[in-house]
């Protein structure tokens, strides 16, 4: 589970621009995410994971039917898939339509592999411009019934949930962490059958991450520990470090 960096990114670029329509619809809205959460500790979240897709990042509406608010109960959007270069401006472009035609209520289902570094950080601010609330969980139709369901966000799929004004990360999902790096081939090995060249972020990478992270109100450590898990392995932080870190509670 590589993390794909690219090194010629900088976090401090450019975010996709919002529409003063989507803040509006989007930001502040605290009634509707706290019926979102009402209509999830009712549903409860499946112990079956749902199966992050290896594809980039899509996004869809999911009704939260079922629960105790009845016919009240919101819409949320469901994130699945790795983060890609484009995947911020995708999601603007996805919010953007979806205000228009129905309402939301300011909650993201985040189920991700990871992604690029870089992109998650651009992702994250968007989140956190619009206030939006992200529970790290899946959703699933099995037949006749539908609700969410136990999710992961790994690698760089942490630094766009940091970006949310609320993070929730169930008993049932996982959220793990592991050094930033990257695969690639030179010139000369690409076509010899030769193992791939490994690079690492550097200093000047780790600090415009911590500086990101410190940012959105979460513990540094988070990226300090990281940096020592190497990047074929990674390390699923117990509810406890999650708490400690600030990086999330397990209530809804």
């Amino acid at each position: 589970m590589v993390e794909h960096l690219v090194y010629t990114e900088r976090v401090g670029g450019s975010s996709p621009s919002l529409p003063t329509s989507v803040v509006r619809h989007l930001a502040l809205r605290a009634a509707s995410v706290l019926l979102c959460i009402v209509a999830l500790t009712s549903l409860s979240v499946s112990t079956r994971p749902a199966n992050a897709a290896d594809s980039e990042m899509s996004f869809r509406l999911e009704s939260l039917s079922g629960g105790k608010c009845g016919a009240k109960c919101p819409q949320v959007i469901v994130a699945d898939g790795v983060i890609e270069e484009r995947t911020p401006e995708a999601f603007v472009a996805f919010a953007t339509a979806a205000a228009s035609q129905a309402p939301l209520s300011g909650m993201i289902l985040l189920n991700s592999p990871g992604g690029r570094v870089v992109a998650s950080m651009r992702l994250g601010d968007v989140f956190r411009k619009l206030k939006l609330a992200v529970a790290v969980a899946g959703y699933e139709r099995v037949g006749t019934r539908a609700g969410p369901t136990a999710g992961r966000c790994m690698s760089a799929c942490v630094y766009a949930m940091m970006g949310a004004a609320r993070r929730i990360v169930p008993p049932e999902s996982q959220v793990g962490i592991h050094r930033m790096s990257t695969t690639g081939y030179g010139e000369s090995q690409a076509h010899q059958g030769s193992a791939p060249i490994v690079s690492y972020a550097d200093d000047a990478m780790v600090a415009t991450l911590s500086r990101y992270t410190a940012q959105m109100g979460v513990n540094p450590a988070v990226i300090r520990t990281a940096e020592t898990i190497a990047p074929e392995n990674i390390l699923i932080l117990s509810p406890s470090r999650l708490r400690q870190w600030r990086l999330a509670t397990a209530q809804f």
